[in-house]
C-alpha cells in the first residue's frame, strides 16, 4: 500500500505536535494529579492528622471566604493584576528599547550585554531569598531615612509639573511618573526578555536593511516598517512570559503560600490560587487574542 505523501502544512503541523509533546508528557504525568488535588481541597474542608489527612466537602465555602471574609486577599488580588497590567507595558518597551541598543556595533558590547543580564542572577537562587528578606528590607530602608527619604517624592512632583506643563493628561502623567518610581522592578523583570529581543534582532537579515537604506529610508522608517513587523512574534512571546513571571513572583502567590504552610489552611489556599489562576488566564486569553491578530509571521 502507498503511503500518501504529506503536504508541508501537513507536516509542519505534525511538527507543532512533536514540539509539545514533551510538555504533554510532562504535564500529564507530573501535574495532572496534583492540580486535580488542588482542585479537591479548594472543595474541601481538609484537616492534617496522624494517619496522614482527612478531607470533607464543603463546596464553594472556600471561595465564599476568600472572597468575602479574607481580610486582605481580594486588595492583594487586585494589587496584583493592576500591577502585572501596569508593569507588562513597561518591561515590553524597556527590554526592547535597551535590545535595539545591545544590537548595536560598538566597543564593549559584550560586557554591556552581561550587565544588563544581571538582574536574572540576581533575581534567582539566594539573593532573591535576601531581597525579599527582613536583611534589605531594613537596608533600603535606613538609605532612604539617611538620604532623606522625600527626595524622590520631590523629584516626582517636579517631573509631574513638567509633564503636565507639557501638555500631557494627568493619566498619563500619572502612568510616567509611576514607572520612574518602578524603575527597579522593571529593570529586575527584563533580563530575559532583552536576550528574547536580542536574538530576534540577530535573525533579521542585513539585508532587508541595506535594500531599505538604498531606497532611502531614515532609521526610524526600517524600525518600523522592517524591525518591528519582524520582531512581532517574539513580542507576544514575552508578553506571555512577563505575564507568567509577575504572576509566580508577587503578593498574592506568596500569600497563598503562607496560607498553606503557615496557617495551615489549605483547602483555602487552593480556592486562592484557583482564582487567581482563572483571572491571569483569563487576562493571557484577552491580550494573546488582540495581539496574535496584528502579529507578522514571515513564511
Amino acid at each position: 500500500m502507498k503511503l500518501k505523501k504529506l503536504s508541508l502544512e501537513q507536516k509542519n503541523r505534525y511538527y507543532g505536535l512533536y514540539f509539545i509533546l514533551p510538555w504533554f508528557a510532562g504535564f500529564c504525568f507530573l501535574f495532572l494529579t496534583p492540580l486535580l488535588s488542588s482542585l479537591r481541597f479548594s472543595l474541601s474542608n481538609l484537616q492534617v492528622n496522624d494517619e496522614g489527612f482527612t478531607l470533607k466537602y464543603i463546596g464553594l465555602a472556600n471561595f465564599r471566604e476568600a472572597l468575602f471574609s479574607h481580610e486582605s486577599y481580594v486588595r492583594t488580588l487586585t494589587e496584583s493584576v493592576m500591577n502585572i497590567v501596569l508593569n507588562t507595558p513597561l518591561i515590553l518597551i524597556f527590554s526592547l528599547f535597551f535590545a535595539v541598543l545591545l544590537n548595536q556595533k560598538f566597543h564593549g558590547r559584550v560586557l554591556a550585554r552581561a550587565i544588563f543580564f544581571l538582574p536574572v542572577i540576581l533575581a534567582s537562587g539566594i539573593i532573591a531569598s535576601i531581597e525579599n528578606g527582613d536583611l534589605m528590607q531594613s537596608v533600603v530602608r535606613s538609605a532612604s531615612d539617611s538620604t532623606g527619604g522625600g527626595l524622590s517624592v520631590i523629584k516626582n512632583l517636579e517631573l509631574t509639573t513638567l509633564l503636565i506643563e507639557s501638555g500631557l493628561s494627568p493619566t498619563v502623567v500619572q502612568y510616567l511618573t509611576g514607572a520612574v518610581s518602578r524603575i527597579y522592578e522593571i529593570v529586575s523583570q527584563s533580563g530575559v526578555q532583552i536576550l528574547i529581543f536580542l536574538a530576534g534582532l540577530q535573525s533579521i537579515s542585513p539585508s532587508l536593511y541595506e535594500a531599505a537604506k538604498i531606497e532611502g529610508s531614515t532609521g526610524y522608517e526600517a524600525f518600523w516598517k522592517i524591525t518591528f513587523p519582524m520582531i512581532g512574534p517574539l513580542i507576544l512571546t514575552n508578553l506571555v512570559y512577563t505575564i507568567i513571571d509577575s504572576f509566580i513572583s508577587d503578593q498574592t502567590s506568596r500569600m497563598v503560600v503562607d496560607t498553606a504552610f503557615k496557617s495551615f489552611n489549605f483547602g483555602l489556599s487552593a480556592a486562592m490560587s484557583w482564582m487567581y489562576f482563572a483571572i491571569i488566564a483569563l487576562l493571557l486569553w484577552v491580550t494573546t487574542a488582540l495581539i496574535s491578530r496584528k502579529v507578522f509571521y514571515q513564511d
